[in-house]
């Protein structure tokens, strides 16, 4: 099946699944396509998926049976509320979102965080050749307060939850680190690449966190946060890089001591504390400092 057919398919199972019905106008507001072609794949799709849709003559639409499955989509909410969040934080226009109806939403959102678009496009043409850059880089150090030049070789990007670094070897202190992309003041010259990314062992490792339900709530609020998290035993494995363990358990809240938190705010703890900040404390030493400079200002640094 050609690309564009099947992005059809997917949308009218969309559109079928989460708002229960369609029309051909549907097709050619969202894909440009002629009122024939629209017809065509509502044809198509009932063939692929029979049992899924029935056409009401009165309402002039076709409508989603009781009985729908999804054929062309993953069962997954995820899918839905991705959309809803990136139309809702502006990151998607609605008309490119495949809603007909978009239900009221809103996110608690947090100011943006600027990248510059030619530091961006250097750092990827770096990672895209393998080689190391220069870059002026103002870290949170009291060591290094003013912006300093720096060779760094990148190899990928993280996300903490509010802003994105990029992963890369330092040149200076001869180790793999995080650099946050708004910190990176201006580009300089490219050369042969430092340390590969394949030797970034905190990048490639993997550490368990083991949660389960803050130990003082109530039984019952215990089941709601163990579905809440997905944790069908009473507990869950969240399977993380090294590098972007410090990252996870601060967004988590699982840093210090949860299990002493009030529980009405802090619902779950890390049941493998002990390794927990024993992987913590082997990342931070791999990487020559007490957190990442991405973390935390008040925690040193680059």
């Amino acid at each position: 099946m050609r690309w564009g057919v099947e992005q059809r398919l997917e949308f009218i199972e969309f559109r079928l699944f989460w708002e229960g019905e369609i029309n051909r106008s549907d097709l050619v507001e969202q894909f440009g396509v002629s009122v024939p072609q629209a017809s065509k794949d509502l044809s198509l799709y009932q063939e692929r998926a029979p049992g899924n849709v029935r056409y009401d003559t009165r309402a002039k639409r076709y409508l989603a049976e009781p009985e729908f499955m999804l054929r062309f989509l993953d069962p997954d909410p995820d899918v839905y509320l991705s959309r809803l969040r990136s139309v809702t934080e502006g990151v998607v226009p609605v008309e490119d979102s495949w809603f007909g109806a978009m239900p009221l939403a809103d996110a608690a959102f947090t100011p943006r965080r600027e990248v510059d678009i030619e530091v961006l496009r250097a750092i990827l043409r770096a990672v895209r050749e393998d080689r190391s850059v220069d870059v002026l880089y103002q870290s949170m150090n009291r060591v290094r307060p003013d912006p300093i030049w720096r060779r760094i070789t990148p190899h990928a990007f993280g996300y903490d939850g509010f802003r994105w670094h990029v992963r890369a070897y330092c040149h200076l202190e001869h180790c793999f680190k995080d650099f946050l992309l708004p910190r990176i003041l201006e580009i300089g010259e490219f050369a042969a690449s430092g340390e590969s990314g394949a030797a970034d062992w905190l990048w490639h490792n993997y550490f368990d966190i083991i949660i389960a339900p803050h130990p003082g709530l109530t039984p019952s609020q215990q089941l709601v946060v163990a579905k809440d998290y997905g944790l069908p035993d009473g507990k869950g494995t969240v399977s993380v890089r090294y590098a972007m363990l410090f990252y996870v358990l601060k967004k988590l809240g699982l840093l210090g001591s949860p299990e002493k938190d009030d529980p009405r705010r802090q619902h779950i703890i890390a049941v493998n504390k002990r390794d927990v900040q024993e992987a913590l404390d082997k990342s931070n030493a791999s990487q020559g400092l007490i957190f990442s400079d991405t973390a935390t200002n008040a925690a040193g640094g680059k």
